[in-house]
């Protein structure tokens, strides 16, 4: 079916050397204007991009605040090729009509694994025997070492990541207990605690898998320290905002925390470049990874084909399935129809003005598709093959209130 905009000129830009997966998908469903960067651009470089760019894919360090979205006047959809969104400007994307997606699921194994090795080495004490035999001392003793069979593990967060390590770590016998705010079904032996203290109590390592909200920021502090274990380990492979560094430094020093293993934190470099620093680099009891755990080559190309499908779907049919900031809707494919999409301020009697332009025209509706999400309406309207159909179009986009229209097909 002919495309209203050819392929072909869509200009997608993607950042911060995204899989080639994703590449290669674009380029087989006809999307040849693609523009690589291996690196997480500056405000005033992203800027240039966008002034042309109808797709933008970035990782975690590309940040699209308001300032960088009022300079992207074609930009019709942002794919984060992770799990967080946290670099997205979300509301103001919405408003600007521009939906965002992400790819949840795909490095969910990965980040996993990487969990469970964590797990293994801190119970076995590897990272104070690997700094000292790094330097010349021979700490051949089982003194801090244990077995990772019988210990209580607490997870915090049961989602898609904190369910998959229960279930890892329920294969090596590991004593399993889980918080999360949403009732979650229990995997295995796993058993759910009614709050986070009971946790903390009884959990000789504690792992965190949980957004970044204002309920999750320094869930890990001075305060809460003191109602775990002692000698309780720590892993944060979540977002770098959910564990106080300062406090846990201290806690590393006085042992009241024997080892942790943290993969994000709350300022991180932009590039490889530039220089990293932690209250816990002198510490010899941390295993520090620089924001890896979802970071393999199986998952990175598994992300860059899901987000890349993501953008395929809404670009050739309207469907916004998986978006995080936007009415989501799931389309049939349209046949011998024109498709006509709109997106509006979520007022009333916007919908009867955009309906009026078809009925004023006599044009045959014969589907008509709408969901709304906090401010916007997102509606989508086939009708019969009609030579006036660009000037429903502009008609549409004349209505105040509108924010974004397109003829897709």
């Amino acid at each position: 079916m002919k495309h209203s905009f050819p392929k072909n000129k869509i200009k997608i830009v993607l950042t911060e050397g995204i899989a080639s997966s994703a590449t290669e998908a674009l380029r087989q469903a006809g999307y040849s204007n693609i523009t690589e960067l291996a690196y997480a651009p500056d405000a005033t470089e992203l800027k240039t991009h966008l002034e042309t760019a109808h797709f933008l894919g970035v990782r975690s360090r590309t940040l699209v605040n308001a300032d960088v979205l009022s300079k992207a006047p074609k930009l019709i959809g942002i794919g984060c090729f992770c799990i967080g969104t946290n670099n997205i400007d979300l509301a103001t994307a919405r408003l600007k009509g521009i939906p965002v997606f992400n790819a949840p699921f795909s490095n969910t194994r990965s980040v996993a694994e990487l969990t469970l090795a964590s797990i293994i080495l801190l119970l076995r004490d590897l990272p104070t025997k690997y700094y000292a035999s790094k330097n010349n001392l021979w700490l051949k003793t089982a003194k801090g070492a244990h077995e990772v069979r019988g210990k209580s593990l607490g997870i915090v967060g049961y989602g898609n990541i904190g369910s998959q390590v229960s279930i890892l770590a329920d294969f090596l016998g590991m004593q399993i207990r889980y918080y999360d705010i949403v009732n979650k079904l229990s995997h295995g032996n796993a058993t759910a605690v009614s709050s986070l203290e009971e946790l903390y109590k009884k959990s000789d390592i504690i792992t965190y898998h949980v957004p970044s909200t204002t309920h999750t920021k320094n869930m890990v502090r001075a305060e809460t320290i003191k109602k775990m274990k002692s000698g309780v380990k720590i892993i944060n492979f979540s977002r770098g905002n959910v564990v106080n560094l300062d406090d846990l430094a201290t806690a590393l020093k006085d042992g009241s925390v024997s080892g942790a293993a943290v993969d994000v934190y709350p300022e991180e470099p932009e590039n490889n470049d530039k220089p990293f620093h932690t209250p816990l680099h002198d510490l010899d009891n941390v295993l520090l990874t620089p924001h890896i755990a979802g970071s393999t080559e199986e998952a990175q190309t598994k992300i860059g084909n899901e987000v890349a499908d993501k953008f395929i779907m809404y670009s050739d049919n309207g469907s916004t399935v998986g978006v995080v900031n936007f009415p989501e809707v799931s389309l049939p494919t349209h046949v011998k129809s024109h498709r006509i999409i709109n997106i509006h301020l979520n007022k009333p009697g916007l919908l009867a003005k955009i309906n009026k332009v078809f009925y004023s025209n006599k044009a045959n509706v014969v589907g008509q598709f709408l969901q709304t999400k906090d401010e916007i309406g997102y509606v989508v309207t086939d009708v019969e093959y009609d030579r006036n159909v660009l000037n429903y179009v502009e008609d549409i986009k004349k209505i105040k209130g509108s924010i974004k229209t397109r003829l897709l097909h």
